[in-house]
């Protein structure tokens, strides 16, 4: 897992819908909230997918937005999207370059860790979270992490 306090690693990849995504076209601009999870429509994958949905609009209003990272295919995700009406886009990254540049692998290459970042608008991790079976806990995680970096950026 990255350190909080490095600056996050830039990166080019596809959206379920087919367009490219570049993080740094965000700098200056949103607070990005990164999640990789293992795989669309097990268990564990669709309650954190949810999570983040039910809970969209609190982190939006922290001015950021939630981008979700896993091996699937943009089919797999456009389907897992539409059938859980996520509001948010995920990434595909069927090379898994991402989760190599993230340090989101684990000791055995197929099974992804559940990691969540939290980047602020100048680039820099602010917060790394990391809960494999607590998948519930990354929003709320998520939320204080946005809520400290509201009041630094105030200051």
């Amino acid at each position: 897992m990255l350190k909080v306090g490095v600056t996050a690693p830039d990166f080019t990849a596809t959206l379920d819908d087919g367009s490219a995504f570049e993080l740094s076209s965000f700098r200056s601009g949103k607070n990005v909230v990164l999640y990789f999870y293992p795989k669309d429509f097990t268990a564990g994958c669709t309650a954190q997918a949810c999570a983040f949905r039910d809970n969209y609009d609190p982190i939006s209003r922290y001015d950021a937005l939630i981008f979700g990272v896993s091996g699937d295919s943009e089919r797999t995700h456009a389907s897992f999207k539409a059938r859980h009406e996520l509001p948010f886009p995920l990434i595909t990254d069927p090379g898994r370059e991402v989760h190599r540049l993230y340090e989101a692998t684990g000791l055995i290459p197929w099974m992804t860790p559940r990691l969540t970042y939290v980047i602020d608008k100048a680039g820099v991790i602010r917060a790394a979270i990391r809960h494999d079976y607590r998948v519930q806990q990354h929003v709320p995680e998520v939320l204080e992490a946005l809520r400290t970096l509201e009041v630094a950026q105030a200051s």
